[in-house]
């Protein structure tokens, strides 16, 4: 069968259809089942095969993603959980990390745990990258229009990390997509709604899995440098970008990269499948996220390429702190992100690839 290919053409199209959801649209519900009993999710589909699912009930996140039917990014074995069993000590985050597209880390701790010294409530622990993805979303609004011969489909909705005597940050998403496209746009609103200078960290811990990741798949980026995490990823730093079979036990590497962006600061990567003819990229600008780590997990059943750009590194917001680059959000002020998570279909495309 030749490849459907939309026509930018609201009479044509609407001249074959009874209801636009035929083609393209999204769909909103709440999963019942298991520890996802409660979740808000909302599915979508362009037309082209691209297909995801956001939760604003897991912090606007993304969970499952496929591309005609091939699965794009990793689930992990927990599957999706409620923010209802969320535990914020030490590593246990990671009993309701699903992974997914995308997980967001932060807002004030990315990284590793740590604790550190607050001028009102004093030493206080922080759990790993942060509890915002554990948060539910509040005036979710779910739209779908023509723009003239455009159909556009988004989701957007407020996330907030706040307390008494406390941080009051708030997050505002809207992922957005259209009818005959192969991507989604990611834009982050993140505001310090607080009275004090606060600490704000953010990391998009954007997950790619088999099939497209697998023996012989390839990251593609460029970096200004690249800087292994442990001896054992610094001894395999040359190939960090190669991409082996699954290996019950392989450990963990992490890398950080600084990327480099052109001009604008406009910055990308990919996760390539030659065998497929298929990749996956990220766009972001590197204005408003310097940095990004790489997370390459062969270890059987933890199989998974991270790529995650941010404004800070995942080491936990007191070594961030040392580092001297901790990004603090002035009373008031407003920190705005963009991504686009996209498709690389066929040779042509991967070839053109430019990160």
């Amino acid at each position: 069968m030749k490849d459907f290919v939309i026509q930018n053409d609201r009479k044509h199209i609407m001249q074959r259809m009874g209801d636009v959801s035929q083609l393209a649209g999204a769909k909103r519900y709440e999963l019942i089942d298991g520890k996802a009993k409660g979740v808000e999710a909302v599915d979508f589909w362009t037309g082209t095969g691209f297909a995801f699912t956001v939760l604003p009930g897991r912090g606007m996140d993304i969970a499952w993603a496929s591309y005609k039917g091939v699965p794009v990014g990793y689930m992990s074995k927990t599957g999706v959980v409620s923010p209802s069993y969320y535990e914020s000590d030490g590593f246990r985050w990671l009993r309701t990390f699903f992974a997914g597209l995308l997980t967001t880390c932060g807002l004030s701790n990315a990284g590793l745990p740590c604790t550190d010294k607050d001028t009102l409530l004093g030493t206080e622990d922080f759990g790993l990258h942060g509890r915002i993805t554990n948060t539910g979303a509040d005036n979710v609004c779910v739209r779908e229009e023509w723009l003239e011969d455009h159909f556009a489909m988004s989701v957007s909705g407020r996330v907030r990390e706040s307390r008494l005597f406390g941080e009051n940050l708030t997050l505002t998403r809207t992922i957005s997509t259209g009818m005959g496209e192969s991507s989604l746009r990611i834009k982050d609103v993140v505001e310090n709604e607080g009275f004090q200078a606060q600490p704000v960290m953010i990391l998009y811990h954007i997950n790619l899995g088999y099939p497209l990741l697998d023996e012989g798949s390839r990251m593609v980026c460029r970096s200004r440098s690249i800087k292994a995490n442990t001896p054992e990823a610094e001894a395999e730093q040359a190939t960090f970008d190669h991409m082996g079979p699954p290996v019950i036990g392989a450990q963990e590497k992490l890398y950080f990269h600084v990327p480099e962006g052109d001009t604008n600061g406009n910055a990308a990567a990919a996760l390539v499948n030659e065998k497929l003819e298929l990749g996956a990229y990220i766009r972001f600008n590197t204005r408003q996220l310097p940095y990004m780590s790489q997370w390459k997990s062969l270890c059987a059943a933890e199989y998974v390429l991270g790529i995650e750009p941010g404004n800070c590194l995942p080491v936990g917001r007191v070594k961030q702190r040392e580092r001297g680059d901790l990004e603090m959000l002035a009373p008031g002020a407003k920190k705005t992100i963009e991504v686009e998570i996209g498709i690389l279909d066929g040779k042509k495309a991967i070839a053109a690839f430019r990160p």
